[in-house]
């Protein structure tokens, strides 16, 4: 799983009937330290995540591996939106304060 940012949605009107009805986001992978990196990725939200949350959220075949996206060709997905995380014992995120910790 990576951390990242929801920064878009993605629509399409027209697409393969296995994915019709799914959410997909578009969301920028974070650094540990919070900081934004150049990876984005379209994934599929099965967390009822939003633009500005942040996210775990992983790639690859275990994205096909939820009630909601079984047997259905998906290669991201959002798993959970997180509330807060540390790194050496150091608050790096917290959603109730905003983005990033106080200092």
């Amino acid at each position: 799983m990576q951390l990242g940012r929801v920064v878009g949605t993605v629509v399409s009107t027209r697409k393969s009937d296995n994915i019709r009805g799914l959410k997909l986001l578009l969301v920028r992978q974070v650094s540990s330290a919070n900081a934004p990196l150049d990876n984005y990725l379209v994934a599929v939200d099965v967390v009822q995540a939003g633009v500005g949350d942040t996210v775990l959220y992983a790639e690859g075949s275990s994205c096909r591996q939820t009630a909601a996206t079984d047997k259905r060709p998906v290669d991201g997905i959002v798993l959970a939106v997180v509330d807060t995380w540390e790194v050496d014992g150091r608050e790096i995120f917290n959603a109730a304060r905003g983005e990033g910790a106080a200092a």
